[in-house]
């Protein structure tokens, strides 16, 4: 009786220290067995994209099962972006976007299978910008002089300095080279001529009477 119990401990014992002895090796081998999980994407997380993207690319660090791939792309109004199913070509998966989506911020959600059978889930954003709003504002071009009238052949071309309203030089104040007004010296000039023809013709009269 004593011996039966003393082999079952026995089997026992030996029962205990095989997983005991196991588990390190089980727990060091446990990162070969990690989940999938997201490597890049294009465009990236927090990207600023000048313009929308033609496709969405995510990169997994596992293959990919086209069956249970699932990627959605949400454009800013809320609507979606995608213009097609995802295509699976090995550890990526890409997302065609529709043409022509506005400005704003994109997100990008996926939920997928491993060809081993392991789920990977996750979102993030990116933005695209105003094209409009990134150019700046619009400058204004400078005017330009207005150019001068057309002239008709033989007239003179205009003058430059100060005239007149009516475009002719003004006399009043006008100065001889000498320094002396020239209209006061022209009315003298007129005054003496006249006094002079005035005196010839007395003479001349005189001359008449006498000679009669």
């Amino acid at each position: 009786m004593h011996a039966v119990n003393r082999r079952a401990a026995r089997v026992a014992a030996r029962c205990l220290v095989v997983p005991l002895a196991a588990a390190p090796l089980l727990y060091a081998a446990q990162p070969a067995f990690a989940h999938t999980e997201l490597v890049a994407g294009s465009p990236a997380e927090s990207a600023s994209e000048s313009r929308p993207p033609r496709s969405i690319e995510l990169t997994f660090s596992d293959e990919m099962t086209s069956r249970y791939a699932k990627v959605a792309l949400t454009a800013p109004d809320g609507g979606q972006g995608a213009a097609g199913p995802p295509q699976v070509t090995g550890r990526t998966v890409t997302l065609p976007v529709k043409p022509g989506l506005p400005a704003g911020s994109y997100t990008v959600g996926y939920r997928v299978v491993s060809a081993d059978g392991h789920p990977v889930a996750g979102s993030y954003r990116f933005t695209v910008e105003d094209e409009d709003a990134a150019a700046g504002p619009a400058t204004t071009p400078a005017p330009r002089a207005a150019p001068d009238p057309p002239r008709t052949p033989g007239e003179d071309p205009p003058r430059t300095g100060a005239t007149s309203s009516t475009g002719a030089t003004p006399l009043t104040g006008a100065a001889s080279p000498t320094g002396v007004p020239a209209l006061p010296v022209l009315v003298g000039g007129l005054l003496l001529l006249g006094a002079a023809g005035a005196s010839v013709a007395v003479v001349r009269r005189r001359r008449a009477r006498h000679g009669s």
